[in-house]
């Protein structure tokens, strides 16, 4: 009896789950189906069919090519020449795929005897042409993928280095060829017993027999290998995919992490992938439940190909017996003829026990939350230039997006309420006779001030609140908000932070009321400053400079600063969606600095489809590393020396910074040289950058009794941090440094990280390159590779 899944599940209608779509495939299949056997499988509930492009036919007809060819190359005499043997173009009896209406409803899959990695030229050469002739003729009929069947051994085996090349150049061949299809590599995720085609390549007698499967030990990133001397040959082009063959059991979560990463199309199961439960019914074990859950949750996420699991086909015939053709039209359409009732006899098999379960997982998903329905979902590995905030004026649209996160200005307004508290348990003083003054620099449209007031209000501490802000669109909207929102209460000043003299408190006194000179202002002091100023490396939206800028204003013995520190953190990472969409915005070029620049820009993006390839658990060396750290606000000393290196009054001509300028801004430039330690083999496209932040650190000294209790209110971007520092804070995605060319490093490497925050005086920018290095004994370490020193000078944050 089929067993129903859907009467265990209950859905919520207005939740939305990622879709499954599912494709049927049938490895023994030799022949395209008629519309009506296309329609049976559709009806059956797949969404798609896979195809062959050429028939038995043409397989008998290039066998006996081959072995004509053979034949000839053993009889011939002539070492100097070889036997160069022509596949003819095809002809109607060497396929059954012709365009038609649903032609292009169609997955083309690639004749699986063919061996483009045979040492044999004979072999290779006519395993190539066929290649080409399908996809060519596949192209013309209006198919829009084709599934070539992957090698069969990696080159990470002994001897077969030239066949993962020979695939390759194969590929690349086909992908010119075939101007309007994307071809898709199906590869096992790694050797397991069983996971490759079952049908007979071509080849030939003088070639070596493999050694037997049982013999070998199975290295589970050979695979993997492959496909990247496959995608790498290939340049990284859009139009090559994966299709990976899952295995019933699966490998290490450092090879799963991989794939994720990869360009994956397909994923494809055969019967032998599922387990029987309880009931004997097929089904999935919790980790490769999660493995699909992870998947589902990409904004592109891949299809699913079953494997020899049914439907059983009915030829014409049958099919034709079973439809009531009492209808008024003498050929119903595909619609039509699902819906007409079936002959007892010649009931069409409908249900499918591995579809049925994979429908049930689909109802199992978990549904999209709000905020990636509306925002993460699209953002995903989806590259933005970073922000020019002091050089531009940013659009409403821009400060909503900001805006829409509540945790981060939850945290904020949690610091303001600690600093207030503590400010009165301290008795500390204050700058005005009204209350604490805090100055919100970079006001935006005002979601701090608000927070500030509200601070105020919670607990009961009197304040003066100064809205600072240099956008004047910006502006317009804050005096608007002062009226209607904030009663007043706030006071709007239209200026860049830096040239902000500080709260007005009165005119001189000893002026004359009679003068005719305007009276002298008299600024006072700022208790707390607050900012948000913060970008996704912490520092590279320019939030120290800024704050260096108007410090002059904070009350030198008690003010503090909200944030009162940052650190910058990296790791390696593999990305190669990334990669790809960099390479091909650099290719463009255009207007767009950031694209003509494009390996060199320091991008904005919501990384997902990465794998982090630094080990996990090494001392010393962890997977995330601190790069450097800001702190605000500075000692006098430092802020004695910007004045004095901005003034010429440094003895012997005032200076001069390592890039040019007076070095006033030096005291901002950073260094960092980070070692990760990598145990798997891999590739790395770049750095991903993130931050964490200390809001407010209480600034009342602990005490035996209350010791490791003191405030610490912090928000943090890391992946292993989020979720204790900041849980479910979306404002700043992570920062991505991108390599000019990839780094491929062995097993047991070790990556060097070097980086520069760089600055003349009037911008700021960064520097940065990798090195790989593996140790060959106890004593002596070796350089496998290394990247190009990139800089973001071009594209650099102006100040």
């Amino acid at each position: 009896m089929a067993y129903d899944y859907s009467s265990h599940d209950s859905e919520n209608q207005d939740e939305v789950r990622p879709a499954f779509h599912i494709g049927q495939h049938n490895s023994t299949r030799s022949e395209t189906l008629t519309n009506l056997q296309y329609g049976q499988v559709l009806n059956s509930g797949f969404r798609f069919i896979t195809t062959p492009i050429t028939n038995t036919h043409f397989h008998e007809r290039i066998v006996k090519l081959v072995n004509e060819s053979l034949a000839q190359a053993s009889s011939q005499q002539n070492t100097g020449s070889r036997i160069d043997p022509i596949v003819t173009s095809l002809t109607p009896e060497d396929t059954t795929l012709f365009p038609e209406l649903y032609t292009s409803g169609y997955v083309g899959y690639a004749s699986p005897w063919i061996d483009l990695c045979s040492p044999n030229h004979i072999v290779a050469s006519i395993s190539r042409q066929v290649l080409n002739l399908e996809v060519d003729y596949a192209n013309f009929c209006g198919v829009r993928s084709i599934i070539v069947p992957g090698p069969r051994q990696d080159c990470a085996q002994v001897g077969n280095g030239q066949g993962i090349a020979q695939y390759a150049r194969a590929i690349q061949e086909a992908l010119l060829i075939g101007t309007r299809v994307n071809l898709i590599v199906h590869l096992p995720m790694y050797r397991e017993p069983g996971l490759e085609e079952k049908v007979t390549q071509l080849s030939s007698s003088h070639e070596t027999q493999d050694i037997p499967q049982a013999s070998r030990e199975i290295d589970i990133f050979t695979t993997w290998d492959s496909w990247h001397v496959i995608r790498t040959a290939c340049d990284y082009d859009a139009k090559l995919f994966v299709a990976l063959r899952v295995p019933r059991v699966l490998p290490a979560k450092e090879l799963q992490t991989r794939w994720f990463s990869e360009p994956i199309q397909y994923l494809t199961y055969s019967p032998s992938t599922f387990q029987a439960n309880k009931a004997g019914h097929p089904s999935l074990g919790r980790a490769h439940q999660e493995l699909i859950h992870a998947y589902m949750r990409l904004k592109h996420a891949p299809y699913f190909l079953l494997c020899d699991a049914g439907p059983d086909i009915q030829d014409d015939h049958a099919v034709a017996q079973a439809i009531d053709t009492s209808s008024a039209s003498e050929f119903p359409a595909l619609g039509d003829a699902a819906t007409q009732p079936v002959k007892d006899e010649h009931k069409i098999q409908g249900h499918n026990a591995y579809l049925a379960y994979f429908r049930h997982l689909e109802r199992q998903q978990e549904p999209y939350t709000e905020i990636e329905l509306n925002t993460l979902t699209n953002f995903q590995d989806w590259l933005q230039s970073p922000l020019q905030p002091l050089s531009d004026n940013l659009e409403s649209v821009t400060y909503e997006v900001f805006e829409g996160d509540p945790v981060k200005y939850n945290q904020y307004e949690i610091a303001i309420e600690e600093a207030l508290r503590e400010w009165s348990e301290l008795k500390k003083p204050t700058s005005s006779p009204d209350g604490v003054v805090i100055a919100v620099a970079g006001s935006g449209r005002g979601p701090l001030v608000t927070r500030a007031l509200k601070a105020s209000k919670t607990t009961g501490v009197p304040v003066k609140v100064w809205a600072v802000e240099k956008n004047p669109n910006a502006y317009v909207y804050l005096l608007r908000q002062n009226q209607t929102v904030w009663g007043g209460r706030v006071t709007v000043v239209k200026t860049d932070m830096r040239a902000w003299k500080g709260p007005v408190l009165s005119s001189s006194s000893s002026s004359s009321p009679d003068s005719a000179a305007e009276p002298p202002v008299v600024h006072g002091k700022v208790d707390i400053l607050v900012s948000e100023l913060l970008g996704s490396f912490g520092d590279n939206e320019l939030s120290p400079e800024c704050l260096d800028g108007i410090q002059h204003v904070l009350a030198p013995t008690h003010g503090i600063s909200i944030p009162s520190s940052y650190t910058a953190h990296m790791s390696p990472i593999s990305t190669p969606r990334l990669y790809a969409d960099i390479r091909t915005r650099a290719e463009q070029g255009g207007g767009d600095p950031c694209n003509a620049n494009a390996f060199d820009t320091p991008w904005v993006v919501r990384l997902f489809a990465l794998d982090f390839v630094a080990a996990r658990g090494v001392p010393d060396h962890p997977r995330f590393q601190q790069a450097w750290e800001f702190a605000h606000p500075l000692p006098q000393n430092i802020m004695n020396n910007i004045t004095a290196r901005r003034s010429g009054g440094v003895v012997g001509g005032g200076g001069g910074s390592m890039a040019g300028g007076v070095g006033a801004n030096d005291h901002n430039a950073r260094q960092c040289h980070l070692t990760f330690v990598c145990k798997s083999r891999g590739v790395i496209h770049g750095l991903a950058g993130y931050f964490e932040a200390v809001l407010y650190a209480s600034q009342i000294e602990e005490t035996a009794e209350k010791k490791g209790n003191r405030a610490m209110v912090e928000l943090s971007t890391l992946p292993e941090m989020i979720d204790r520092k900041s849980k479910d804070m979306v404002s700043w995605f992570p920062i991505f440094f991108p390599l000019k060319q990839p780094l491929y490093f062995p097993s047991d490497s070790e990556l060097e990280v070097t980086m520069w925050r760089q600055t003349d005086d009037a911008k700021v920018w960064y520097e940065w390159m990798v090195e790989a290095f593996r140790w060959v004994s106890e004593t002596e370490r070796i350089k496998v590779g290394g990247s190009d020193l990139c800089s973001s000078r071009k594209v650099a944050c102006l100040m």
